[in-house]
């Protein structure tokens, strides 16, 4: 899909289930890019300017975990300059940060190119999903009941752990999520640090591929970035209750089956012929 001057029915509705996907998919362990690579390649949705769109409904899903978690972004904030665990969550959250950094600015750009398609996302959902059955059928040894219980060690073991997402079809949160469960945190601890470890990930990561593709917007996108970005918010708020509803009383073996299901049927069209996903365009 090429953006244009207006905006026809078409593009509305593209706009509109891509942002459901983003919103749904960003904070559950089950590839939020991935869906987006092999949705927008259903939809015949890609070009350099799909690039900026995709930036967009990025922002609006972390808009939603940052308002979902305000009162603790906000207690963090002023208890700074004075407290010892606002200051110790601070740093923890700035030595997870930083491998992913590093690797991104190093490697983006090459994975981009060569991993963006959906027989790596497929491969990566089930390779992925059996790693989720594994970690979640060991015993778990818990040191960290809470977010203000975490060590820098067990941040940056997570932080490396996120690493693994810049493979499309890995899942941030999942990576982070069950890289947390294997060093000892609780499943609440890991997924809610996983959350606030996103935000300055994906601010950094949309901050830097938007000045990279500041070329790409144009005003007349505005109508199309609006959509995507209210329904990603929306349901992105519902993505995140939902998820710590559900793993209060279960685990993450629901979306492993799911990866797994996903990526064998994705593996499936390509192996049969039932859909061409050669031409993917990301």
């Amino acid at each position: 899909m090429t953006f244009g001057g207006s905006m026809d029915f078409w593009t509305a509705i593209q706009a509109l289930i891509l942002g459901i996907v983003e919103g749904l998919t960003e904070f559950l362990p089950i590839s939020s890019t991935g869906h987006q690579i092999i949705v927008a390649d259903l939809l015949d949705f890609g070009g350099e300017r799909a690039m900026a769109f995709n930036i967009i409904i990025q922002l609006g899903a972390i808009l939603a975990v940052v308002w979902a978690f305000r009162r603790k972004i906000l207690d963090v904030v002023t208890g700074l300059p004075t407290q010892r665990n606002a200051q110790r969550f601070t740093v923890n959250l700035l030595i997870a940060f930083l491998p992913a950094v590093v690797l991104g600015v190093v490697f983006a750009d090459l994975i981009h190119h060569y991993l963006f398609n959906p027989i790596t996302v497929a491969t990566a959902l089930v390779v992925g999903g059996i790693i989720m059955l594994w970690a979640e059928r060991r015993e778990h040894q818990v040191h960290a009941e809470t977010v203000d219980e975490i060590t820098w060690k067990d941040a940056l073991k997570v932080g490396l752990a996120q690493c693994l997402a810049m493979i499309p079809g890995t899942s941030r949160s999942g990576s982070t999520i069950i890289g947390g469960l294997l060093f000892g945190l609780s499943r609440k601890t890991a997924t809610e640090f996983s959350f606030f470890l996103a935000m300055p990930t994906m601010v950094g990561a949309a901050v830097y591929s938007g000045y990279k593709y500041r070329d790409l917007f144009q005003p007349a996108d505005l109508p199309v970035f609006a959509i995507g970005f209210v329904t990603s918010f929306i349901f992105a708020m519902i993505a995140v209750k939902g998820l710590l509803k559900f793993i209060a009383s279960h685990s993450y073996a629901a979306f492993a089956w799911y990866r797994i299901g996903f990526g064998l049927l994705i593996l499936a069209t390509w192996q049969f012929g039932w859909i061409d996903w050669s031409a993917a365009n990301a």
